[in-house]
């Protein structure tokens, strides 16, 4: 480090803390390996003693390039790229982009009900996913590694409910453009609903486990406070938002599919710590499980998919028999949907919060520009406000509770 750089360390060290020696400023880098990042961030931490006095994080590590990667391929092409932004909720991914797909498209409003419940399932049993192993992830960051095990337990079975759905457990590229790739398979809701009432019985383990016992609740609470204010003015969404107070939720404030026909309530917390992001995400989970219960009894029959062929790829059997919905099969695949010019911008309620797709078409069947609103990017930028002044094993806590992923960040 050269003198220019120790001075301004100095300095920076002297106005937070009131005069410190300039040499008792250390530069510490945490990542991009390291267990409590979950992921390849990197965060350079420069500390007076054990107290943090600034924080730098840094991303870009993945070089994934999604965002140009969908300007050279067709929309429906570009369904698995989804999978791999929150790889926690690939489900949720797919329903998001299709969405912003068919408002450009101009048919987001003659999905048929099937489809719409079946996507509200999809999304919903995502955000159970996601959740359970972001909880587990940061019980173990902060010593009670039961939880971890509790946690994937739950998440063994959502896979196999998936594996079934889909015919993949973690990317699972299910969602169409126009609908879906197939529908709900025999006894597929039976096995739902077993899973539900085993999951609620896991919360209320999980609960008794971390919500009242000391040591987790002196590594959250008061740690990580987060205001109202500094959530809204960085960016947050989700659960990062709502645990500050704000009581913002897409599929409330902006319902989409059939979200407004659906009781359900949305947690706040009253304190914005580490706690009580926490309990906001243990009640989310509360909340996605009445949402399935509903959608389960609700869930009507009819098509899957928009009756469009000029969308949707027509039946198998029929392409190999008639020429008209051979020559639909034949440009759907080489060309892709043929989109009008314009721009649209749809944003989705996912777990780690709002997952927004912008894109701006030229006609034809490919984007122009294509724009990923990635929560967990947004929720990274408060960590240069929020980490100075907390100690350096608190950040291991609020790390945990902010629960992002890399592959969505470095998009």
């Amino acid at each position: 480090m050269s003198t220019s750089q120790s001075l301004l360390i100095g300095d920076t060290g002297a106005r937070s803390r009131g005069g410190t020696d300039p040499g008792q400023i250390m530069t510490l880098n945490m990542g991009p390996s390291h267990p409590a990042t979950h992921g390849v961030l990197r965060l350079a931490l420069e500390l007076d003693g054990e107290v943090i006095v600034r924080a730098q994080p840094e991303i870009g590590y993945l070089h994934r390039g999604d965002e140009k990667i969908a300007e050279n391929m067709t929309y429906t092409q570009f369904i698995p790229y989804t999978d791999r932004l929150d790889y926690l909720a690939p489900l949720a991914n797919n329903v998001a982009y299709a969405l912003a797909v068919e408002k450009l498209l101009g048919i987001h409003d003659r999905l048929p009900e099937r489809c719409q419940y079946i996507r509200v399932i999809c999304c919903e049993l995502a955000r159970i996913s996601a959740h359970l192993l972001g909880l587990g992830a940061f019980a173990m960051d902060v010593g009670a590694f039961t939880v971890f095990l509790h946690t994937f337990t739950e998440r063994e079975k959502i896979y196999s409910l998936i594996e079934a759905l889909t015919g993949a457990r973690f990317t699972a590229t299910y969602t169409r453009i126009g609908g879906l790739s197939r529908d709900l398979p025999a006894g597929w809701t039976s096995e739902l609903e077993t899973f539900l009432n085993e999951v609620e019985v896991n919360f209320d383990e999980t609960e008794r486990l971390l919500t009242r016992n000391p040591i987790f609740m002196g590594r959250t609470q008061g740690v990580g406070i987060i205001s109202a204010k500094d959530a809204v003015d960085s960016g947050l969404s989700g659960p990062n938002l709502r645990g500050s107070g704000v009581a913002h939720d897409l599929r409330k404030a902006h319902p989409y599919l059939i979200y407004d026909r659906l009781e359900f309530e949305v947690p706040v917390g009253a304190v914005g710590d580490c706690y009580d992001r926490y309990l906001v995400r243990m009640e989310e989970m509360r909340q996605s499980v009445r949402l399935l219960r509903q959608c389960l009894k609700q869930l009507p029959g009819g098509p899957i998919n928009v009756a469009d062929p000029k969308v949707v790829l027509p039946p198998k059997d029929k392409v190999l028999t008639r020429m008209e919905e051979l020559i639909h099969q034949f440009i759907l695949v080489t060309q892709g949907v043929n989109a009008p010019p314009g721009e649209v911008y749809f944003s989705a309620e996912n777990p780690k919060g709002e997952l927004g797709f912008y894109i701006n078409s030229r006609g034809g069947g490919t984007p122009h520009r294509l724009k990923i609103r990635a929560p967990s990017f947004c929720n990274l930028s408060i960590l240069p406000r929020l980490l100075p002044g907390n100690m350096i094993s608190d950040v291991v806590s609020i790390l945990g509770s902010l629960d992002f992923v890399m592959g969505e960040c470095d998009r």
